[in-house]
């Protein structure tokens, strides 16, 4: 787990002066950078004996990689694990749960505050572990474990560059890989600048919520790792940049990656112009993109959430840059 590989990026932003960098956190054994976290939130507590193979219970709130993480560290150690889901995880990701052992508990309604189901979700969490014998809630949103387990990822990241790192792309939802890498950053005193890749309609940095379509960053609610100063730049990305970055990755670097991805690329994109020759950017690239092939790499998905046009223009291999128009050949 983790030693994930780091990969430049030549074709992705053509003609540039800078250097681009992934770092591939599909190589994962789950498949997600969330293995990370289920492994370093987990790991301690089982070798102090807090948790017990066989006896303890871990209940967590997540719709897709950090269960599947979780689900497969539970398994390999012989704890029993309950995923709180909701309406909107997919059908791929509930088959990968419950191949790994996970009971799967599914909430169906929506936080009458907030209008999504991370609220209603916490609250079924809090429901089990009241019910549950030896129940155990690792609380991804708060445990200090969750960012800790990113200090090794940024480890990873600037050991490979020989510490020459001036931009590291992240992706924000729990925080956990923004507060890690923030940490380690700081406390060794690098200049790396931090960009915080955000969804348009998250709660996170203080925008108004909207409905999102795209799992994998963003939140409904403000997490408790989230901390003022963190990032040293926030980029807010549309679903449907989200889209045209995975499909750009792709096209350009045959990298199959998630929405956060997408989201990275697109942020990275609009950064570009300002980014001086001779920088060394990182993208943290958090999961692989197989499991949205039944939304952000399916057209008939890109048609009925945003329209014929933008199906059309995201599938032309020949399109240089969203928005500069579909040319009908």
């Amino acid at each position: 787990m983790g030693a994930t590989p780091l990969v430049e990026l030549q074709r992705l932003v053509p003609g540039v002066g800078f250097q681009i960098f992934a770092k591939l956190e599909s190589f994962n054994p789950g498949g997600s950078i969330k293995d990370r976290v289920a492994y370093s939130m987990l790991a301690p507590l089982i070798d102090s004996g807090r948790l017990v193979p066989g006896h303890s219970v871990v209940v967590e709130s997540s719709s897709g990689n950090l269960g599947i993480g979780l689900a497969l560290v539970c398994r390999y150690f012989g704890l029993r694990f309950i995923c709180v889901v909701d309406a909107l995880t997919t059908m791929q990701n509930l088959a990968v749960l419950r191949a790994f052992g996970a009971e799967v508990d599914l909430v169906t309604t929506l936080d009458p505050k907030t209008q999504s189901y991370l609220p209603t979700r916490l609250d079924r969490v809090q429901e089990l572990c009241a019910q549950v014998p030896d129940a155990y809630w690792p609380n991804q949103y708060a445990n200090p474990l969750n960012a800790q387990a990113h200090e090794t990822t940024m480890d990873e990241i600037v050991s490979a560059l020989d510490h020459d790192l001036d931009y590291l792309f992240c992706a924000t939802s729990s925080c956990g890989t923004l507060h890690g890498c923030a940490r380690y950053v700081r406390e060794r005193g690098l200049s790396t600048t931090i960009v915080a890749v955000d969804a348009l309609g998250s709660a996170i940095f203080g925008q108004a919520r909207a409905r999102r379509l795209i799992p994998g960053h963003g939140a409904s609610i403000r997490p408790a790792l989230f901390a003022d100063g963190l990032a040293d730049e926030i980029v807010h990305v549309s679903d449907l940049e989200c889209v045209h970055g995975c499909r750009r990755l792709v096209r350009d670097e045959s990298i199959l990656a998630g929405g956060s991805s997408g989201a990275i690329v697109a942020a990275l994109l609009r950064k570009a112009p300002h980014i001086a020759d001779g920088a060394r950017c990182v993208l943290i690239l958090a999961d692989r993109g197989d499991r949205y092939l039944d939304t952000i790499y399916d057209d008939e998905w890109v048609v009925e959430n945003f329209g014929v046009d933008a199906a059309l223009l995201l599938s032309d291999s020949r399109t240089e840059e969203y928005g500069a128009g579909f040319t009908g050949e």
